[in-house]
């Protein structure tokens, strides 16, 4: 008994005369003795380890992703968690895979931007505390974060106005994800709310990666050569400006000279271009640290039998980040160069 106190660090150990204690410390590191981390767990019915998932696009680095798992790592750190990533190519394939990461090797699963489906949500692990950083759907037993996307949509769109743009495209996701939908009703609520005219709205399903930016600009381009250019282009995120910028460039149009330029999410894409981008920030980083400390109050909701069954959301604010790529629009108009 006093060995066991003595290694697992018991509060009991306290009561083991120094002797004793030094004599079972040497005994344990000339033995080399290490303790069984899945005994320990099984005995305390907890691994202190959490599950990541997300789906990686292999054409790049997610950089959405890599500022909330910033926030999930510093929080988990900060109570001796160990944080273990599950990779997923397609979320409407492989979401009945998330059962089999839950089976026991971790307390609590944070799924990052799960693209569910009604037949998924149903497939999903009930035995296991879950948090969702901006799930499509309401999940019960959930707790979502997400952020206030609409709202910022509408403040980056009315800052533009206010600068003198009239003729604005907004690059949107991929259409029909909730994420999407709010941020076109709020570039649609400021257009209106501004008395603009439909001509003067823009509307181009892009995605949410660099390349898609750069195909979905250069294809609406070679489609409306010789027509005005937009005066300002909003984009659904950080990695569709910067491929809308290199499209750009290669055309000779500058940013914001020509041409202004607005992303979301204020990753580290938008803090490294020439000129830096304007963007909508989303607090991703505090996202991740939110999102395991719900986490960790739900495990412990579970072990007392008192989990909440239903969905429940936490909402963040946005904020514009004014840097180099939007500014009042130029005096004559841009056209559409031929490519």
């Amino acid at each position: 008994m006093a060995v066991s106190a003595v290694l697992n660090g018991a509060r009991t150990s306290s009561r083991t005369a120094p002797e004793t204690r030094r004599r079972i410390l040497e005994a344990a590191e000339k033995l080399r003795y290490r303790p069984n981390a899945a005994a320990r767990a099984l005995a305390e019915r907890r691994m202190n380890t959490i599950g990541v998932a997300a789906v990686f696009e292999r054409s790049q680095l997610n950089q959405y992703f890599l500022e909330v798992f910033n926030g999930i790592l510093e929080t988990a750190a900060q109570h001796d968690q160990t944080t273990t990533v599950f990779t997923l190519h397609d979320w409407e394939k492989d979401s009945a895979r998330l059962d089999k990461f839950c089976d026991g090797r971790i307390d609590g699963l944070v799924l990052i931007a799960p693209r569910l489906t009604k037949e998924s949500v149903a497939a999903l692990p009930t035995h296991t505390p879950s948090v969702g950083v901006h799930a499509n759907l309401a999940v019960p037993r959930w707790v979502n974060l997400e952020s206030d996307e609409e709202r910022g949509a509408y403040d980056m769109v009315k800052y533009m106005i206010e600068l003198g743009h009239r003729r604005i495209m907004h690059l949107t996701g991929p259409r029909g994800l909730l994420g999407v939908e709010r941020r076109v009703t709020g570039f649609k609520r400021a257009m209106s709310e501004a008395g603009l005219r439909r001509e003067n709205t823009i509307i181009v399903e892009a995605g949410f990666t660099t390349p898609e930016g750069y195909r979905a600009l250069r294809d609406w381009m070679k489609a409306s050569s010789g027509q005005k250019m937009p005066q300002a282009i909003f984009c659904a995120n950080d990695g569709v400006a910067t491929g809308c910028m290199e499209v750009l460039a290669e055309v000779g149009i500058r940013v914001p000279s020509d041409i202004s330029l607005a992303g979301f999410d204020d990753t580290l894409a938008a803090r490294s271009t020439v000129p830096q981008l304007t963007t909508v920030r989303q607090p991703l980083h505090e996202m991740g640290n939110r999102a395991v400390e719900v986490l960790l109050e739900r495990i412990e909701a579970s072990r007392e039998g008192k989990i909440d069954r239903a969905a429940q959301n936490i909402v963040f604010s946005t904020e514009l980040v004014l840097r180099g790529t939007v500014a009042p629009p130029p005096s004559q108009e841009i056209v559409v160069p031929q490519i």
